[in-house]
């Protein structure tokens, strides 16, 4: 496991780096006790390069029973779909058409064996979205990753090589401690930036979700797109009070205003999904600059009708693309076989 050691990096101790310009803005946070009203939205602040991307404090934003992100109770873990079948997978990342920069940042590790030993697949695959003034996003979403990659290797990879009847973590635990990491990570080196996260760890036919923020993730099956996280966004939570329609919410002034996102909070409260993928299945994580301008059911079309999933991620982009591209474009697709 030596070269996943030195892919992954080992970072000194004490060691933080900050080289934002002068004048770089912190994210702005809202003050405590003020109140939402989505007839009457607070003024903001925007940040010079991320004017999209916005922070307030969690505990500013009414309670709300969350429409996602519910963990459901399933079976246990099983092979692959079909002996010799295999998930294939795509992604892409664009600076769009305005930014001047690219600060999102993705990761996709995949894992399979064939021999008497029989074990399911891994898939690790996250999005992020950074936030902040001009380099304080990219360095914010990079960092992130980064943290969660090397984390989820050194305390769960690893061991898949050990043999099939060791003992091994729960994923689930391991993936939502990789955010917390991150979010250390970010919030030491990265004072004034921030980012969301969607990781996803994928065993046999079995994804696990951990999610921070307003990227997203789409499972498109034979019954449809369905959203299966849910925005940590003062629109969303607007909408789950019925005060605005998401009509409404997607025109709000503040619709990109985040309430939960990595960096800004010792205390982070992290959203962790599990969900069954069906044969032929496909799941899609991907950043606001995507979903902002494409549909869901576009995004289906788009999805059902390419060759392959890179094909599908770079159409994608390309659609997002031609209608502006205001943000950046990040998106990662898997396909379970069958």
């Amino acid at each position: 496991m030596e070269f996943l050691r030195r892919l992954f990096g080992v970072q000194a101790e004490n060691n933080t780096i900050n080289d934002k310009g002068p004048g770089s803005p912190a994210p702005e946070i809202a003050a405590p006790g003020a109140a939402i009203n989505a007839a009457t939205p607070a003024p903001m602040v925007q940040t010079p390069a991320r004017a999209s991307r916005q922070e307030v404090s969690e505990a500013d934003t009414l309670d709300a029973t969350p429409a996602f992100g519910a963990t459901r109770q399933l079976p246990p873990i099983e092979p692959a779909t079909k002996s010799g079948k295999h998930a294939i997978y795509g992604m892409s990342s664009d600076i769009g058409m305005v930014r001047t920069n690219n600060q999102d940042s993705l990761f996709a590790l995949f894992c399979t064996s064939m021999s008497v030993e029989t074990q399911p697949d891994f898939g690790l695959f996250v999005v992020a979205d950074g936030m902040g003034g001009h380099h304080d996003g990219e360095r914010a979403s990079a960092i992130a990753v980064r943290t969660i990659a090397k984390y989820v290797v050194e305390n769960f990879v690893q061991n898949l090589f050990v043999g099939p009847d060791a003992d091994r973590p729960i994923i689930s635990e391991v993936l939502s401690e990789a955010v917390q990491k991150a979010n250390e990570a970010v919030s030491g080196e990265i004072p004034e930036g921030g980012t969301t996260v969607t990781a996803a760890a994928l065993i046999g036919d079995l994804v696990y979700i951990a999610h921070v923020g307003d990227s997203r993730a789409y499972l498109i099956t034979s019954d449809g797109i369905e959203q299966i996280t849910r925005d940590h966004s003062l629109v969303q939570r607007l909408i789950e009070l019925d005060q605005l329609t998401p009509e409404e919410a997607a025109a709000h002034p503040q619709r990109n205003v985040l309430y939960r996102a990595i960096g800004q909070s010792e205390n982070l409260e992290v959203d962790a999904i599990t969900h069954r993928l069906p044969a032929g299945a496909r799941l899609i994580l991907c950043c606001d600059g995507l979903w902002n301008m494409v549909s869901p059911s576009n995004i289906q079309q788009i999805v059902q009708a390419a060759r392959s999933p890179q094909e599908a991620c770079d159409q994608l982009i390309a659609v997002a693309n031609e209608r502006g591209g205001p943000d950046n474009i990040t998106v990662i697709l898997i396909q379970m076989p069958g």
